[in-house]
């Protein structure tokens, strides 16, 4: 895996074990319908409320309490100590405005409350994989022991979780099984970056039928291309 500078913000960038460039799990999702967005952008537009706008101010909360919650996981890794009430590692707030980065602090601290209410043994954060078998690429962002349990988890910043979350999970499974990590059960955590938006806990342990919908969304993918 590489960086792929190109953009304002670097995406990674996949390559097997030849070189050859290989799609991401969300470019392979891209193929899916998201029939919720049009009517959500109206209902905004009939608030008055300017849909990019919005969506930016809600994008750099949830890359900002992304970094929190990566920063404490890989301090946790590595063994550190730290005061458990405040953000690791994250001491350039520049970037951000002042109400984003109280409201990433309200959803790190959603994050932290979890994680002392659970036995959790971290392992990996943030690891990119290559499938060899499949080609396709993807980055995982947390893999740890959860109560005895090697458990993949998953975050999302976002007020609800639609169906293509827990297909992006089965992909992120199978990227885990190809390296030696065969995993128990898989978790989505939803961390709202208001009070309004809450918090939630998905589990699963069978992704079967999700990861029937990726095999068949990277085919679609590849068709498009060689057409």
């Amino acid at each position: 895996m590489e960086k792929d500078t190109g953009n304002i913000k670097a995406h990674t960038t996949y390559k097997n074990s030849v070189g050859v460039r290989v799609p991401s799990v969300t470019t392979i999702l891209s193929v899916l319908n998201k029939p919720a967005l049009v009517p959500w952008a109206n209902k905004l537009g009939l608030q008055g409320i300017d849909s990019t706008k919005y969506v930016d101010e809600k994008a750099a909360i949830g890359t900002l309490a992304h970094e929190m919650i990566q920063s404490f996981i890989r301090d946790k890794i590595a063994g550190a100590l730290f005061e458990d009430n405040l953000p690791i590692g994250i001491e350039d707030y520049t970037d951000y405005t002042p109400n984003q980065v109280t409201q990433a602090k309200l959803s790190f601290s959603k994050f932290l409350k979890w994680y002392k209410e659970n036995d959790i043994e971290p392992i990996l954060s943030e690891q990119g994989f290559i499938s060899e078998f499949y080609q396709f690429g993807g980055t995982i962002d947390f893999l740890c022991k959860l109560s005895g349990k090697l458990t993949l988890v998953d975050f999302k910043t976002c007020k609800a979780i639609y169906s293509e979350h827990f297909i992006q999970l089965s992909a992120y499974e199978e990227l885990l099984g190809e390296a030696g990590y065969p995993i128990d059960e898989s978790r989505i955590l939803r961390i709202g970056r208001d009070e309004d938006e809450g918090f939630e806990e998905f589990v699963r342990t069978d992704l079967a039928c999700q990861f029937l919908i990726f095999y068949h969304c990277g085919e679609i993918y590849r068709l498009r291309q060689e057409k």
